[in-house]
Formats: C-alpha cells, structure tokens, sequence
C-alpha cells in the first residue's frame, strides 16, 4: 500500500475514525463489520469518503484493530494516495482506549479540531458536518444526534410503569461528535490517569470534565450498522443491487473470542417475609441476610459475567461494608456488570441461572425472573435460562437454612 502524506503540524482540523471493534452484532461470516463490502465497497470506506471529501478536514486518521492490518488495507483501497489519509494505528482493548490512543498519535500535528466518528456510521453527509462545524464555532462541543420519538417509560422492580418520561428532552447520541482537541485529550488523559474506562462516548467523557456539549439534530439519518439486517439496509441506501450483499469471507480472521465465566452465591436465611430472586421478590417463610437485598440469582451472574472478562467479582466493586449499597436491589450489580462487558466490546450471547434451594418453588415465577434478566441485560429472553434443583434434603440447603445459586455467561468480546 502506498505511503500516506502527513498532514502539516500547523492546527487545521482532524477526523479520527475508530475501526477497532469487532462488530459481534453484525457478523457476516467472521468479518467485522466495518471491513464488509456493502454496495461493492467496504463500510469503512463508505464512513471515510464524506470526510476526505469536507473542505473543513484536513487529515483523517483510522484506528484499527492490531490484526486488521490486511483488512484496513484492503478496505481503504479506494482512498490509497489521498493526501489526507494518515497511516492507521493500532487501537486498544475497548473503545476509550482506542479513541485515546488515536489523539495521542495526532498530538505530534496539534489540531485546533478533532472530530471523533464510528466506523461504522457510513450515512453522513456534508450538511450534517457543516451543521457540527458552526454549532462547534458557538459551542466548546458538539454532537450529532437524534431526536427520540418512542414514548419512554420508567419501571419499578416489578416491570410496573412508575412514568412517564417527556421525550422532548431525550436525545440519541451519534457520531461524529466535535471537540477542541486539547479538551479532549486532556478529558481522555485525565480519565486514564482516573482508572476510569466505562464511558460510552466521548461526549459523556467531557460532560465528566465540565464542558458543556451542544447538540445538532442529525435527522434521524444518520444510522449506525449494528445488526445483520442493516447491512442489507445500508446495501440500498448506499446504492447497491438488490441482494447484492456478497457472503463474505474475511481476508485476515483471527478465531472469535469467545468467553464463558462462572458464577456462584450463597445466603443464608434469617427472620422474615420475603426474598429477592432473579429480580423478583417472592414471598417466603424467611428472608435473606445480606448487605444488599441477597438476590442469590444476580449476584451469581454478576459474577459470571465479570469472570468472563477477568474483571474481579462483585464483592470487589461493591464492598459489603460500603453503606452505599446496604438493602440495595441487586440489578444495579448485574447492570454495572453489563456496562463493563460493553465497555471491552462485548456482546453478551446466552446466560444460564441455576437455584438450588428446597423452597420457595421457582416454577411459578420462572418466565417473570427470565424476563427480568432479559431486561437488565439488553437480551432476548430466548437466551436467558432460569431452573431450579433441590440437594434431596440434603445439606444447608437441604434443611432449608438458606439458598444458594449457580450461573454461566456467554459472551462475545471485541
């Protein structure tokens, strides 16, 4: 591949791409999908043709996957010798890595700008960026985003609606977002410094460091490939012949990375009238004694989930002899669990809870606890397992002292 020109170090403004991920979600074949050719070009050279082609953007920079060199190569072959495109670098493990590791290689050229975009976003359009620019000229940040037109409502722990929200103020929160480059980098050094790696934008990172974001209405256009299905969207949006997504097969595949974690709790039971399981409070003979509400089931998962991705378990983020979480309900747990698989790129895939306890029964509630996993977890609920065993009167559990729980994650990471 031809050598790419560097961009002058005298400010200008930077795009920088990030192409690292691995996208489980809409997998074709084993290619991830920035690298699939929709339309008789790959996503990411779809995503990178509006920003070579803006006279606002003076160099664009990809961050890419460490094994993708023969994929990116091949991708951005319609672009080779533009004089914009910088050579790509590797990114990291999650997004926030990457991003960070993407403005640290463009410090040596000091943009006064950067724009910050998915790759897997190939829908932008010059209006869309000219509107970024000049809310970026009124404001220290700006995003493109959409307006939120389904009715929100906010439920309690048993899935009854407690409001309903005024969509008026909900926003979908899209790429490319706009900053000055020294905040941005500051907020991403400062939150690596931190230990912090959880945000789900860059947005969210510099609202973490107090500077205000403006928001541009995108039009609802502007959609993110995620699924297998908006490949065949974005094939005739992007002027491809109908069923003309080719089945791919990826130039450079790596195996999968796969993950599986375990997890296992145990509580014993004390005075009471009730207990919480796989998000569900049933009544019962007992309760359970616990900091939190002792919901053997989420716990157990939680930890499943963290084990998969060798991140501690749950007594390691959420101390017993922390107040904070005294009687508190156990789906924050499992949902901070989420987050953090997110975070790495992850895709949860299947989970298997099994209860062992002579009583309450669980038949009767078995469908309203896999609801609530499904829930918590962003996940059909065809992928989520509840059942239940007793130990044949035998042990703790046998003569009904308390009630412990098994669990099994399956995952797919970035």
């Amino acid at each position: 591949m031809p050598e790419h020109s560097h961009p002058r170090p005298n400010g200008g403004t930077a795009a920088l791409v990030v192409a690292a991920g691995r996208g489980a979600r809409a997998l074709t074949g084993s290619t991830p999908k920035q690298y699939v050719p929709v339309a008789g070009r790959a996503v990411l050279a779809h995503t990178l043709a509006p920003l070579l082609a803006h006279p606002r953007i003076d160099h664009v920079l990809v961050v890419r996957h460490r094994d993708d060199q023969a994929l990116y190569e091949a991708a951005v072959a319609p672009h080779a010798g533009h004089t914009k495109l910088m050579a790509a670098v590797a990114g990291g493990a999650a997004r926030q890595d990457s991003v960070r590791l993407g403005l640290a290689a463009l410090r040596a050229f000091e943009p006064s700008l950067v724009l910050i975009h998915d790759a897997a976003r190939p829908f932008v359009t010059a209006e869309m960026l000219d509107q970024l620019f000049a809310a970026l000229g009124r404001n220290a940040a700006s995003i493109l985003a959409s307006e939120m037109t389904d009715t929100v409502k906010r439920i309690d722990e048993r899935r009854l609606i407690v409001e309903t929200i005024p969509r008026q103020t909900l926003w979908r929160a899209e790429t490319p977002q706009a900053f000055r480059y020294q905040d941005i980098w500051r907020a991403h050094d400062a939150a690596a410094r931190a230990g912090l790696s959880d945000f789900t934008d860059d947005a969210a990172l510099l609202e973490w460091a107090g500077v205000p974001v403006a928001v541009v209405n995108s039009g609802g256009g502007n959609t993110k490939i995620t699924m297998p299905e908006d490949l065949i969207m974005a094939e005739a949006r992007l002027g491809g012949k109908p069923g003309g997504l080719p089945d791919v097969r990826p130039l450079d595949v790596r195996p999968l990375d796969v993950r599986t974690g375990q997890g296992f709790d145990v509580h014993k039971f004390k005075p009471g009238d009730h207990i919480w399981l796989c998000g569900v409070r049933l009544k019962h003979t007992h309760g359970v004694d616990a900091h939190s509400d002792g919901d053997v089931g989420l716990h157990a998962l939680t930890d499943a989930l963290l084990g998969a991705i060798g991140d501690g378990d749950i007594g390691q983020h959420f101390k017993n002899t922390d107040p904070r979480w005294k009687d508190a309900a156990s789906d924050q747990f499992l949902a901070d669990a989420v987050r953090r698989v997110r975070a790495r790129g992850g895709v949860v895939t299947n989970v298997d809870v099994t209860v062992l306890s002579e009583a309450p029964k669980i038949a009767p509630h078995r469908e309203a606890m896999r609801q609530r996993i499904a829930e918590i977890l962003d996940l059909d609920v065809s992928r989520v397992s509840v059942k239940a065993t007793t130990t044949e009167t035998l042990g703790f559990t046998g003569r009904r002292e308390g009630l412990a729980a098994l669990a099994t994650a399956t995952m797919i990471l970035g």
